[in-house]
């Protein structure tokens, strides 16, 4: 009897074995550039920053949550790998995944639209993007006409996503957000806006989509006028926004990791808030770009 005995624990150790393989490799979280998100994802406490306003991100890259009474809105989705780090930032402000009713994107990129797929299957939301996002977040891959498709990696494809314009606005409970197209960065890159409240101290809030004129090798702003006149115009848009609280999707870009730490020791009046926020992130987009066609002309890009 010994041996049938062993042999029928060795079965269920395999098949208990496989069973945990399986739920690991889940396509949905499979890491993407583990080295490189790695830089992006150290793991950060989740704050509520001002009335029904949080981030459930990491020390590079944002994920804000509006709590708007009737279901939660998340605003990006980081790497796969961090998806169920977003999901426990949730319970520790004692919300669920289940409540996310919808997911707005700023930009089609790994980084921060490969959790999409994952967080929509696990809470069942909606995700909403500019109308030129929609089919490369379907298909998990960029197209050609993105500056940096040569180094992008392919993400898992979303299937709950819907197109919003420029100037929609998306009513969930009482939070109104409104769609800002930031094209540039990627041609179909949105920002997103609304008002958080706290009694009568009532803020606006800008998530601002990535105004860094980065590209792979050999591509040349200089031979596409059309990028760098898309680029001008978000920089007037986001230097127009009412803006009291501005979050970019990597944080570094506006301050965020020294805004986050003197919040984190109870500095007041809150770190957050600066109402120059959104005028300096354009400013220094609109400088980047000027030393990049500088280099292109001067043949010192790469």
């Amino acid at each position: 009897m010994k041996p049938i005995h062993l042999a029928a624990l060795a079965l269920v150790t395999t098949a208990i074995t496989t069973a945990a393989t399986q739920q690991q490799d889940d396509p949905l979280t499979r890491p993407i550039a583990p080295e490189a998100a790695a830089k992006w994802i150290g793991p950060q406490a989740p704050i509520r920053v001002h009335g029904n306003t949080y981030l459930v991100g990491f020390q590079g890259m944002n994920v804000a949550l509006i709590d708007t009474g009737k279901g939660l809105i998340l605003i990006d989705g980081a790497v796969p790998q961090s998806v169920r780090d977003v999901e426990a930032n949730l319970r520790k402000l004692g919300f669920r995944i289940q409540d996310v009713k919808l997911i707005l994107s700023t930009e089609p990129h790994f980084d921060h639209a490969g959790g999409l797929a994952a967080l929509a299957h696990d809470s069942g939301a909606t995700v909403l993007a500019g109308s030129w996002a929609v089919p490369v977040l379907k298909q998990g891959k960029s197209t050609p006409d993105d500056p940096q498709a040569a180094w992008l990696e392919p993400f898992p494809a979303v299937s709950q996503v819907r197109a919003v314009k420029d100037g929609a606005a998306i009513r969930l409970g009482s939070v109104t957000v409104t769609a800002r197209a930031t094209p540039g960065h990627t041609p179909g890159s949105m920002s997103w806006t609304w008002q958080s409240c706290e009694g009568r101290a009532c803020k606006a809030i800008v998530f601002g989509s990535s105004l860094n004129p980065v590209a792979a090798d050999g591509y040349r702003f200089t031979r596409h006028p059309e990028v760098v006149a898309s680029f001008r115009t978000s920089q007037a848009k986001m230097r127009a926004m009412p803006c009291d609280i501005l979050f970019s999707a990597h944080p570094d870009n506006s301050g965020g990791p020294e805004k986050y730490a003197r919040f984190a020791r109870g500095v007041r009046p809150n770190p957050y808030l600066d109402p120059g926020a959104c005028r300096a992130y354009a400013d220094r987009s609109a400088g980047a770009l000027a030393k990049r066609l500088a280099d292109e002309k001067a043949g010192k890009a790469r």
